[in-house]
């Protein structure tokens, strides 16, 4: 007979924040800091409503991950293998292509290597890939170390950015963002004439976590315990003790489908769709908003932006110390080029975890043993991203935002298809009482749609025109 543990009830909302911090952090370095601030600095605010779009698709698409991994206490690629045995392969190879292109560290190594005065900044770039992989190898677990270091940087960040855009902006600029949010432009509706659609696409993609990174909140939720990942384990640092031998158990635990265990779940779905709407959705679209107006009040319409790359963040370096002062333009790159880090470090993370994760379940299919070593194979996943972004630093393949773009459109292709995926999933495993109400259904439907209709216009605009 199965061993049944019970439904946990859920703490109070202070113990559950994290998880959050760190999905939203994966877009800081793409969509917030870069992509949209890049396309205000060139098309004005007009195209703000794609960011609040985004995001608020990326919460629905998010709350339907956390949804399995609440119930199953498994990460939900374990779920979507039952359903289609060849999701492994596509998750290993869509999400090395989508981020093993190392664009936001080499926007990070740019924009610190204007503030430390070194030109070719490739070699600071692979220094900082270096410095990812310590990082990542030294904590107990993973994840604590991933929490702590998300929510002190977040916490200095965002703050400094919210003042600097409040000092810096006028009422107009203010007004042009509320237009911008429901589509209105200078001289356009939605879409301005000549903009890069792959770029909007990117942006639109990277307007949250964006691409497989999505699918990696069920692994946090997991390993800070939500739900039933109460009684998973965590992966270990690779030098602690445990690192090398450690063995994970991939599936989750099963509990009794009674009153108590529904009314437990209500209580869990009530309380994590509150933490993830309060830390990925509200302070993920503040923080972009902040970040498309400060590009607006700064750079918007001054020369160079669009040619030369990320440059108009140098600009708004710039310009902000030529409006207060020099060290505070010097201050601005500095906190830029450390929250780009830090996203770079909590993208290598997550897509280790995705890589390792599906290559492990692939290892136990069809086998009588139920745990794997998961911590070695994340860290020689880590480890290969960080060669392989390294060879390419030394073939002088290192151009921040081509390299960005190009990831973004690949990752919004994975979305759309993860989105359908997950979907299934939890309408053919998870008992009928723990589905998606019907309205969730048809935002999941329109999402799915939406991004299918929208990544066909990208790639036909791209590669068959």
């Amino acid at each position: 007979m199965t061993e049944t543990k019970s439904f946990p009830k859920p703490p109070i909302l202070k113990k559950l924040i994290g998880p959050s911090f760190i999905i939203l952090a994966l877009g800081l370095g793409s969509g917030e800091v870069i992509l949209w601030p890049y396309l205000v600095a060139n098309y004005g605010l007009g195209i703000a409503w794609g960011a609040l779009l985004g995001i608020t698709f990326q919460y629905f698409i998010n709350m339907e991950i956390e949804r399995y991994a609440l119930v199953k206490g498994e990460s939900v690629f374990v779920g979507i293998a039952k359903v289609w045995s060849g999701a492994v392969y596509w998750f290993i190879i869509s999400t090395f292509i989508g981020f093993g292109l190392p664009g936001i560290i080499a926007a990070s190594a740019k924009v610190l290597g204007v503030v430390l005065g070194i030109e070719d900044f490739k070699w600071l770039a692979i220094g900082l890939l270096v410095v990812i992989g310590l990082v990542l190898s030294a904590g107990k677990t993973v994840y604590g170390m991933m929490e702590k270091i998300t929510k002190t940087i977040l916490l200095l960040g965002v703050p400094f950015i919210f003042i600097l855009a409040l000092s810096l902006s006028t009422g107009v600029d203010w007004g042009a963002l509320a237009g911008g949010l429901v589509g209105r432009g200078e001289g356009f509706n939605f879409l301005p004439a000549g903009i890069a659609l792959a770029t909007f696409l990117g942006a639109f993609a990277y307007a949250g976590a964006g691409g497989n990174l999505n699918l990696t909140q069920s692994i946090y939720i997991k390993e800070k315990g939500y739900g039933m990942g109460k009684y998973s384990q965590k992966i270990a640092g690779l030098f602690g003790k445990i690192g090398a031998e450690q063995k994970v158990k991939l599936t989750g635990e099963k509990f009794v489908l009674d009153e108590e265990s529904k009314k437990n779940f209500r209580a869990w779905w009530k309380v994590v769709s509150l933490e993830h709407l309060l830390i990925f959705w509200f302070v993920g679209l503040l923080s972009m908003c902040l970040l498309m107006l400060l590009s607006y009040a700064t750079v918007y319409g001054v020369g160079g932006n669009n040619i030369e790359g990320i440059n108009f963040v140098i600009n708004e370096g710039g310009v902000i110390a030529g409006m207060v002062s020099p060290l505070l333009g010097t201050i601005f790159l500095i906190v830029v080029g450390i929250m780009l880090f830090q996203t770079q470090l909590g993208i290598m993370d997550s897509t280790s975890r995705i890589m390792a994760e599906n290559l492990a379940i692939r290892q136990v299919e069809g086998k009588q043993k139920k745990t794997v070593n998961l911590s070695r194979i994340y860290f020689i996943f880590l480890w290969a991203q960080i060669t392989f972004g390294i060879i390419l630093f030394l073939f002088n393949v290192y151009e921040p935002k081509t390299l960005i773009v190009l990831g973004a459109v690949i990752n919004a292709v994975a979305m759309f298809v993860h989105t359908a995926l997950v979907f299934i999933a939890n309408h053919k495993i998870l008992p009928k009482e723990f589905r998606p109400r019907w309205w969730r259904k048809i935002i999941m439907v329109g999402i799915f749609l939406f991004l299918g209709f929208f990544s066909s216009v990208v790639v036909w605009d791209k590669f068959f025109r």
